[in-house]
């Protein structure tokens, strides 16, 4: 009869194997995208597939530069995705210590309608959003993209998840810092942000890749092609006589690259905060 320690060792190997077979298959389109972007056209849809070309054209990623704008549409999409992030981080850490820490009549009334509003698809509110924008006069500009993501749906995402963090801190920290003389916003300010590291890594993960990859509200608000962020910029690629893939799919590779960044940058924050968010309630 097989030990414990020997039944523990099969079952790890087992897991690993399982996972290794479900990170293979996942990575599988990666490697597509990459091994297309270096292909001639010619040799992108040949059966059996051919994985390394035999050519490597790296003229593919210099030729996307020339076709479109993209160095304009790549640093709109920065810019734009950073300040959503800051935003985001910054009054949704402000909020969730409001809901998780300062007691108030009808708190939890208040969040759960504030949840409510993520439960109304983005469709149904486009139209009026893209009126009340043009009344503003902002059609045709970033801040939509800015202002609505941090105020809409992904701001209060963004609460939620550090309402949740900051639940796990103690109560005998703030006590603390209130006896030595601290004020609330010294409090969220020195105390609780450092502690909320891995909260603020996981909502910058999830706001920055759905800034970044965000098509919907750019092809309503942005009309300019210069004001284009990198997802309508790559659609520039398929027209009506086809899909120049070796351009869209090089345009691709230099688009995931900040999207791995953020991630390996934070990455032990973010698998801590996914570890302690929502553990206690």
């Amino acid at each position: 009869m097989p030990s414990l320690s020997g039944r523990r060792f099969g079952a790890a190997v087992g897991t690993y194997l399982i996972l290794t077979a479900v990170s293979l298959i996942m990575i599988v389109p990666l490697i597509w995208m990459v091994s297309t972007s270096l292909k001639e056209p010619q040799s992108i849809f040949t059966y059996p597939p051919q994985w390394i070309p035999d050519s490597l054209q790296f003229q593919n990623y210099i030729d996307v530069f020339r076709l479109i704008p993209f160095h304009r549409f790549y640093g709109n999409s920065v810019y734009i995705s950073a300040l959503v992030v800051l935003g985001t981080v910054f009054f949704a850490s402000l909020a969730g210590y409001a809901f998780a820490k300062i007691p108030f009549k009808g708190r939890n009334v208040v969040f759960l309608i504030l949840l409510s509003a993520m439960m109304i698809p983005h469709e149904v509110t486009a139209i009026p959003m893209f009126l009340f924008m043009r009344q503003l006069g902002w059609i045709d500009t970033h801040l939509p993209l800015i202002l609505l993501p941090i105020f809409g749906a992904g701001g209060v995402f963004g609460i939620f998840v550090m309402r949740q963090f900051f639940i796990t801190v103690p109560t005998e920290l703030e006590e603390a810092a209130m006896i030595d003389g601290c004020s609330r916003f010294r409090i969220y300010w020195q105390i609780m942000l450092p502690l909320a590291k891995p909260g603020m890594a996981t909502l910058t993960i999830f706001t920055f890749v759905t800034s970044w990859n965000e098509f919907f509200d750019p092809l309503i608000f942005i009309n300019s092609r210069e004001l284009m962020t990198l997802p309508l910029g790559l659609s520039l690629f398929t027209d009506e006589v086809g899909t120049a893939w070796q351009y869209l799919m090089s345009a691709t590779v230099m688009a995931t690259v900040p999207l791995l960044i953020v991630f390996f940058l934070a990455q032990r924050r973010f698998i801590e905060g996914v570890a302690m968010t929502g553990l206690k309630e």
